[in-house]
């Protein structure tokens, strides 16, 4: 299948994780072309790569269409698509169809562990109501298990050892 990948983040540091009861960090999410996916490590540069060796969510995506509709519905000013902290934002998958299945994008390969669920901060970062709008909807939470370089543009998505899915609805 075809998507498009739209957008990859990498952060130095947290902005919510460990910040409750507090203000969230200051740390930006770098925008970039490329980025270097190492396996069983995450994104070389990204806040998670040193914290969780062999972990669940050593990389995050998060659907275009999913801020399209928050941006629509929810947003009274345009919000970044950087606001969820998620890494590989992608256009044209269902993301909750990936979890618990393996997947190679640009010769990386990933394996999908769990939704990525919208947390307290959600509000506070897009706006009132997206913590709700993003329930079932908060992207995939991911493991690296064949490293590599991924560069934004159009990618083929396939599922390894599966038979190919069904396109996300636009």
């Amino acid at each position: 299948m075809r998507v498009e990948i739209v957008h990859l983040f990498a952060s130095p540091g947290h902005n919510f994780v460990g910040h409750y009861g507090q203000k969230p960090g200051t740390h930006p999410m770098d925008d970039r072309d490329a980025v270097e996916c190492v396996a069983g490590r995450g994104i070389r540069g990204d806040r998670y790569f040193e914290k969780q060796p062999g972990g669940e969510g050593q990389v995050t995506f998060f659907a275009f269409e999913v801020h399209e509709d928050l941006s629509i519905r929810l947003a009274m000013e345009p919000v970044a698509p950087s606001v969820y902290r998620r890494n590989i934002v992608v256009r044209g998958v269902d993301l909750n169809a990936l979890i618990g299945r393996r997947f190679e994008m640009q010769g990386v390969e990933f394996e999908g562990t769990e939704e990525s669920k919208p947390c307290l901060w959600m509000d506070q970062a897009f706006g009132p109501g997206a913590k709700e709008a993003l329930r079932g909807r908060g992207g995939l939470r991911a493991r690296v298990l064949r490293g590599g370089t991924l560069k934004k543009g159009w990618s083929d998505l396939r599922l390894l050892g599966e038979q190919p899915m069904e396109r996300a609805a636009s």
